[in-house]
């Protein structure tokens, strides 16, 4: 029986003599070809960079690897767009199509769609970007039993800032951190951010949570306080930390937005609930730390003036170095958390525009 069973096989194989020695007679090479073209997917960029408020499109298309055609027209095409998450083994979906049926999903719906330009373009536009836009996208393509997949990483023009509360260093579990973030006009940011700021210059000795759940702070100059004077620069990793008892600062991301920040002319210096109304009085709202973070580095905005802000915090943005305002580098000074009853200061104010 198994002598009948080889027979067969070799008898329904396509099998040629082996090129390189024909002496070899019972030597075959079996010829195996697959059924149809493959089906490929490609991004012509693999980093998209845009700001917070703008719109952008994230490139993705198909083809068949022996075929000029975008789809071989016996199976539908199903196009999946999902954002990555720091945790591989999760995604989060953001859009759907496949005929002329479309699904979008969670803070995405209303603000994406496929391009189209041509039958093979799955290209998605986001509109109206938002800081949780921030990262990187998969585009799947599916044609019946083939499918292929591409990753696009959207980076936004921002600024990353250590944030500390009032209680001081070191209070923060990861769920408070990221509501810290999101209070002062921000998110909490990646590993990615944290090392472009670092490359940029931030130097900060407090480690601060990131969106990943490690614990990280960045060093232009090595010290004794913070690793070492004989150490490298670098960005330290203290790893990942229990993100409901462990406490720490955090790093923060904002971008651009959609308002004026200024610092409000007032005859007279202000507590901190004076300065809420004044604010109010001008048809604005108090300014938060990252509004003040993102216009000192993405607008240069430059101030020697200490104004509350709206977590309580008293600071400065200076673009300028000049004797008296930071003599030394261009920074957002913080002065401290103080009194709110009987300190005065002036006020940062942010009016957004409809």
């Amino acid at each position: 029986m198994k002598s009948l069973l080889f027979l067969v096989l070799i008898a329904v194989c396509w099998a040629e003599p082996h090129p390189d020695n024909s002496s070899l007679e019972h030597e075959r090479i079996v010829h195996i070809q697959e059924n149809g073209p493959r089906l490929l997917v490609v991004a012509e960029q693999a980093k998209i960079f845009s700001h917070r408020g703008g719109n952008v499109t994230l490139p993705c298309k198909f083809y068949h690897e022996h075929t000029s055609t975008a789809g071989s027209g016996t199976h539908k095409i199903r196009v999946k767009w999902t954002k990555l998450t720091s945790d591989y083994l999760k995604e989060v979906d953001v859009f759907v199509a496949m005929g002329h049926h479309r699904k979008s999903y969670g803070n995405y719906q209303g603000r994406v769609f496929l391009r189209g330009s041509s039958e093979n373009d799955a290209s998605l536009i986001i509109t109206n970007i938002i800081l949780e836009d921030y990262g990187r996208y998969k585009c799947e393509v599916i044609e019946g039993l083939e499918d292929d997949t591409a990753v696009v990483a959207l980076n936004l023009e921002g600024v990353v800032f250590p944030y500390s509360p009032r209680l001081g260093r070191y209070n923060l579990n990861f769920h408070e951190a990221q509501r810290a973030c999101l209070d002062q006009d921000s998110v909490i940011a990646s590993f990615d951010q944290l090392y472009d700021a670092w490359r940029s210059g931030l130097d900060w000795c407090n480690a601060g949570w990131l969106s990943d759940g490690s614990v990280q702070y960045p060093i232009t100059k090595p010290r004794e306080p913070c690793g070492g004077k004989n150490t490298v620069p670098g960005v330290r990793n203290y790893g990942f930390w229990d993100k409901d008892r462990s406490r720490y600062d955090v790093f923060c991301f904002t971008s651009n937005f959609n308002g004026r920040f200024y610092y409000l002319i007032h005859p007279t210096k202000l507590t901190y609930d004076e300065a809420v109304q004044a604010c109010l009085k001008d048809g604005a709202q108090i300014a938060k730390v990252g509004q003040i973070f993102a216009a000192w580095k993405l607008l240069g905005y430059d101030r020697c003036d200490a104004g509350w802000l709206a977590d309580g915090s008293v600071r400065y943005p200076i673009s300028r170095p000049r004797k008296r305002c930071s003599p030394n580098e261009a920074a957002v000074r913080f002065v401290g958390f103080p009194d709110k009853k009987h300190k005065l200061y002036g006020v940062y104010c942010f009016r957004a525009y409809n």
